[in-house]
């Protein structure tokens, strides 16, 4: 009986050990932070903060995007640049696409090499009308779904017919 006592005690570390796996499971996600705080040194000045997490965790993971636009009716693409803040999972964006035309600011967190999240961020001019971040439903959760070049091109092309035709 002894023996089975300690077959029984010897199996608990190795199923605590499975929890951290299970624990840290799940997609990565991003929320975007608007007007930036004009009182924190970190984010004076800047057009928004960029959140990343995982689940409720504010993480470091890599944050990279880009500025999709038409400007003048020419069609335009920049690399944007994310500054670290102080505060872990935290980053700014200054404007790096100035302050004409219809954009839209694709800004992806990735949690390793397959778990990735997107915002798109839809800026006219140099004001934001639109923050989303596409999801789809997988059971009782709401997971980020992948953002194809088809879904921003789409919402450039929307923009650019209400503002041609004056219904903005």
């Amino acid at each position: 009986m002894r023996r089975s006592t300690l077959l029984l005690l010897s199996a608990v570390p190795l199923a605590l050990a499975a929890v951290p796996s299970i624990a840290s499971a799940g997609p990565p996600w991003i929320s975007i932070e608007l007007p930036a705080n004009p009182y924190d040194r970190a984010t004076k000045g800047a057009f928004l903060v960029v959140h990343a997490f995982h689940h409720g965790t504010p993480m470091g993971f890599p944050v990279s995007g880009k500025a999709e636009g038409i400007v003048n009716g020419q069609r335009k693409s920049i690399d944007l640049k994310f500054e670290r803040t102080s505060r872990d999972g935290a980053y700014v964006l200054q404007n790096q696409w100035g302050n004409e035309g219809e954009w839209t600011l694709v800004i992806s967190v990735a949690q390793g090499a397959d778990d990735k999240v997107t915002a798109l961020v839809q800026v006219s001019g140099a004001e934001v009308f639109s923050v989303k971040v596409p999801t789809e439903r997988r059971g009782e959760w709401d997971i980020p779904k992948a953002v194809t070049m088809a879904d921003v091109e789409a919402t450039l092309r929307g923009r650019s017919t209400r503002v041609a035709s004056g219904n903005q």
